[in-house]
Parts: C-alpha cells; sequence; structure tokens
C-alpha cells in the first residue's frame, strides 16, 4: 500500500474526522473571539478568509497528530 493511500486511510479512520471536528470547532471560535471580536460585534468589517482558516488549521493539526501517531504504531 502506498504511503499516501495510508495516510488518508489513517485520517478518515477510528473517529479522527469527528474528533477533529470538535477541537476545531472548540479551538478555532476561542481563536476567532480572539483575533476577531470586534469584528464579530459588529464593530469592524468580517474577514471570512480568516475564519475559515481560523478553524481549518486546528482540524489540520488535530488530525495531522492523530495520523502521525497512528502511522508510528503500524511502522515502528
Amino acid at each position: 500500500m502506498s504511503t499516501l493511500r495510508l495516510i488518508c486511510r489513517c485520517a478518515i479512520s477510528d473517529g479522527v474526522p469527528r474528533r477533529s471536528f470538535f477541537v476545531a470547532l472548540v479551538v478555532g471560535t476561542v481563536l476567532n473571539l480572539i483575533n476577531q471580536g470586534d469584528a464579530l460585534l459588529g464593530e469592524t468589517p468580517i474577514n471570512w478568509l480568516k475564519i475559515v482558516l481560523t478553524y481549518f488549521v486546528p482540524y489540520a493539526v488535530c488530525t495531522y497528530g492523530a495520523v502521525s501517531f497512528q502511522l508510528r504504531k503500524i511502522r515502528p
């Protein structure tokens, strides 16, 4: 099995997407409140790209951590 296929399989197995989603939801919300609190309260315009990236980054980091852990278990 190719490495990329193994990485993709690990990324969608064992509840990784669900766990990553909840981590991104919590961490992304906190970071958005910190970084764009004034925009979310209507004082300045909302930067939608920043909002999307603020949720995507914790999702990607959490998924990366889970996949690297699973790969380390498979390939010592």
